[in-house]
């Protein structure tokens, strides 16, 4: 034992008299400083430029990522950019990774964006800018983020064009996950979603986040607006109302009656009519019955009804202002 060793011992034998009368805080002090670790330095920025970081990480390199200096994440007279001045370009997302950089990326970088990094780290770095935009602000619960999904699961920054944030590409991204709606999009009546690639000339002029904020809402479905219907009067305006006689079923919800992303059904309707219209109402005790000239059975359909359209007579079927449209007919 040396010197050092046995004047240390003899401290800490002093350290347990002492604690009897001054408690046991003198035995931690000396375990605390006999087995504590020296603290490793933290993770250094590399302030390497992101030419650089390409030399591996280029066209041809291991997981191409040029395309991100034409991305507006890239843009150096923003501050607000990870490119820009004062910021850390690369490392802005990926931490500090002087180390990685050092050891010709046999070290991985602070922050990796892969299947293993837990989504929460992934996350993490995108919204400590993110987190503070006005459309970010329902994301602590979001769907998205409950269910674990990562921010580069939909958007893809290493790319000159986001494809998710593109007109043309946006809902083949969505698709990935909600193949539902996109079987939906491929029916007869549709809103003009694009559907699939290039597969109908018509579609395109819509896409998923004009009616859903990915991101989370105050709204059921993650929509934009706080309601199915205030969401469907951006477009639709003259179902609005207020009208003077009202059919209820519509002023509660526009689902309804229609499925909004795709039906085989005329005008996105839930069911064809006259059949939709008579899961509300009889067509026993409709007045059509006393003018059929025959018999009806209870809870059979009248012939003039059945096979015929409500909405021939009932055109108003979302209201009317007319003094005489309590039924809501032309």
């Amino acid at each position: 034992m040396t010197k050092t060793s046995r004047g240390f011992s003899r401290f800490c034998i002093s350290a347990v008299l002492i604690a009897g009368v001054f408690g046991f805080q003198g035995i931690a002090h000396c375990q605390a400083a006999d087995e504590t670790p020296a603290a490793e330095s933290a993770p250094e920025y590399s302030g390497m430029s992101p030419t650089l970081c390409l030399g591996c990480h280029g066209e041809r390199g291991m997981k191409p990522a040029a395309g991100i200096l034409q991305h507006p994440m890239a843009n150096q007279a923003d501050p607000n950019t990870p490119f820009g001045e004062g910021n850390h370009a690369c490392e802005s997302c990926h931490g500090p990774s002087k180390a990685h950089a050092m050891s010709g990326g046999q070290k991985p970088p602070a922050v990796k964006f892969n299947a293993e990094t837990p989504f929460e780290v992934k996350n993490e770095s995108c919204l400590s800018c993110h987190g503070k935009q006005r459309s970010h602000f329902h994301w602590p619960g979001a769907t998205h983020n409950i269910e674990g999904v990562a921010c580069n699961d939909c958007h893809k920054v290493h790319q000159a064009v986001d494809p998710v944030m593109d007109v043309e590409t946006q809902t083949e991204v969505c698709y990935t996950c909600h193949q539902e709606q996109r079987a939906q999009f491929l029916r007869q009546s549709r809103h003009p979603v694009q559907a699939a690639s290039n597969a109908f000339s018509h579609t395109g002029l819509m896409t998923c986040t004009d009616c859903h904020n990915p991101h989370g809402s105050d709204g059921a479905a993650s929509l934009n607006r706080s309601t199915v219907n205030e969401s469907c009067y951006d477009c639709h305006a003259e179902k609005r109302g207020p009208y003077l006689w009202e059919h209820q079923p519509v002023r509660e919800d526009c689902s309804n009656c229609h499925n909004p992303h795709g039906s085989n059904y005329p005008n996105l309707l839930n069911a064809r009519t006259p059949w939709l219209c008579q899961q509300c109402h009889s067509a026993v005790n409709h007045s059509s019955t006393a003018l059929s000239g025959i018999d009806v059975a209870p809870n059979s359909f009248d012939r003039r009804v059945v096979g015929k359209d409500c909405m021939n007579c009932h055109a108003k079927v979302h209201g009317s202002n007319h003094p005489s449209g309590v039924a809501l007919t032309r």
